[in-house]
């Protein structure tokens, strides 16, 4: 069984930045494709970001030129650099990994607020 492991959510101010990590036990982690989504309450699950096997990268207009979302394949793990965030960016954010679309996998959610 795959496991995907987020952190790094938490409160911060309007403004402010934080960056979430999701490590995946999968030897197979070179060649996922990964993501970023997120679900905000009474909405539903929206993609943040994704970045493929081959580095390409493509976000929601709602996070362009805030957020980065990037990987590092001996640490099997994605991160999610969030800048600039706004209230409305209060979400629970999900990992989500693909394999060869055979396979895929959600994060547990971590917590994001942002909050005066």
């Amino acid at each position: 069984q795959v496991q995907l492991v987020e952190s790094g959510g938490g409160l911060v101010q309007p403004g402010g930045s934080l960056r979430l990590s999701c490590v995946v036990s999968d030897y197979r982690f070179p060649v996922y494709n990964m993501g970023w989504y997120r679900q905000a309450p009474g909405k539903q699950r929206e993609l943040v970001a994704i970045i493929t096997d081959g580095l390409i990268t493509t976000y929601a207009d709602s996070v362009k030129g805030r957020f980065t979302i990037s990987r590092d394949n001996p640490q099997s793990t994605v991160y999610l650099q969030m800048n600039n965030l706004k209230p409305e960016d209060t979400a629970v954010y999900y990992c989500y990994g693909n394999w060869a679309n055979r396979q895929e996998w959600w994060g547990q959610g971590t917590q994001v607020t942002v909050s005066a």
